[in-house]
């Protein structure tokens, strides 16, 4: 556990952040299935990312991933067509708590030859690679983007290509056009229109050297610190105002919600308070497209004493945790009347609190990173902090040269 506290007000630095992990474990899955011909720059060092690079480069019948769930929706695809190979993918205790029948059948229906060694619809999976030969799949689409990527990443090695048709209300949109402007980024030419998805057959890519931007999701925590923060500005690079990411909807959140600006010069990001910002007295967000800055956007809320309702989270349960329910206990240590539904988060007022506040992570590393800002406020304690090594490693390292200390207790 440690504690931390701010050492000043205000905050005035300049940090490198790691790659994105989605556009990373991406690239390298792409990267695997074409050979190695990309030169992949700025790789995501987080724990998700190096699981990935492990699992493709091992050789043995047995694959963990842990807590990756990304790796594990995408290595799910990948191994169905590596004909011939039979392997068992497995991970955490919460890892076999998260569903992943959706992607299972639709594979098998395309020909996979996949089961479940433990319970129906969770992994352990079974896997041996065989051709799959059917051109195209129906797939209900408001559950996980990551399944429907996973198949448009496989997609590219089918013989007849993939056609995915979309069933229902589509949710993570900005995660599904990142992949298809990665592979069209590449020279495969994938194409997003309405509710299908078509994916060329691609034999080769040429050789070519690939820049990942930083995470934007990353990106969120110092957004947040320079709301909470006065007179504040940081900078953090690689970030591109073009960017793949949905979460790069943060500048527009935090300027409209919050006063937060911010500016690009030669891939710097630099975020500073709005000076002339008048907060506020409540905030409402749709965010469908962009689940995981929900936990930083609400943190920022009880940091600010905002009311708020955000909407669009039914994602939010199927993560590390059930990010709804870790919210609600963890925000209420901090006074706020917190209301959840299985798809929204409420803050509806706030109580007086004096004690610091011990917040538990649930092995999630948001949970950790989100309500580290929040220290800027008041004092905080926080469990299991090295969870953050998930997606960004050198997280508290950072957060020490911005002025924040850290203590262990």
């Amino acid at each position: 556990m440690i504690e931390i506290s701010a050492l000043q007000s205000s905050i005035n630095n300049q940090l490198a952040v790691t790659g994105s992990k989605s556009e990373s474990n991406r690239l390298l899955l792409l990267n695997q299935l074409f050979e190695n011909v990309l030169k992949l720059e700025n790789v995501s060092n987080s724990e998700d990312s190096q699981l990935m690079q492990k699992a493709l480069a091992n050789k043995t019948d047995l694959i963990d991933i842990h807590h990756a769930g990304t790796a594990m929706r995408f290595l799910t695809a990948y191994f169905s067509i590596q004909e011939g190979k039979k392997v068992t993918l497995t991970g955490s205790e919460r890892m076999k708590q998260r569903p992943i029948k959706v992607l299972v059948d639709a594979l098998n229906e395309l020909g996979a030859e996949i089961s479940y060694q433990e319970n129906e619809g969770y992994p352990p999976l079974s896997i041996f690679g065989k051709k799959l030969n059917k051109k195209s799949i129906t797939i209900p689409s408001n559950i996980s983007s990551q399944y429907i990527t996973a198949l448009c990443l496989i997609g590219t090695k089918l013989k007849n290509g993939l056609t995915i048709n979309l069933d229902g209300k589509i949710i993570s949109v900005p995660y599904i056009q990142m992949t298809i402007q990665l592979l069209n980024k590449v020279g495969i030419e994938a194409k997003f229109e309405g509710n299908t998805i078509q994916i060329p057959f691609t034999e080769n890519i040429k050789v070519q050297t690939l820049q990942v931007e930083s995470d934007w999701s990353s990106a969120s925590y110092y957004y947040s610190l320079i709301a909470l923060s006065k007179n504040s500005q940081i900078k953090i690079s690689t970030y591109f105002e073009d960017s793949l990411q949905g979460d790069s909807s943060l500048q527009h959140i935090y300027a409209d919600n919050f006063g937060v600006t911010s500016s690009f010069e030669n891939g710097i990001l630099k975020l500073k308070n709005d000076e002339n910002f008048i907060p506020k007295p409540f905030v409402e967000l749709n965010l469908i497209n962009t689940p995981d800055i929900a936990q930083t956007i609400a943190a920022t809320c009880v940091g600010l004493k905002m009311k708020c309702n955000l909407t669009g989270l039914e994602t939010l349960k199927i993560k590390e945790t059930d990010r709804l329910v870790a919210l609600k206990n963890e925000l209420e240590k901090f006074g706020a009347i917190v209301i959840i539904t299985n798809d929204s988060l409420m803050i509806d007022g706030y109580h007086d609190f004096q004690e610091i506040p011990t917040l538990a992570t649930y092995n999630d590393h948001r949970m950790a990173m989100c309500m580290a800002p929040l220290a800027q406020i008041h004092s905080i304690r926080i469990e299991n902090e090295m969870v953050v090594e998930k997606s960004y490693p050198t997280f508290w390292e950072d957060w020490k040269q911005l002025g924040f200390e850290i203590k262990s207790i």
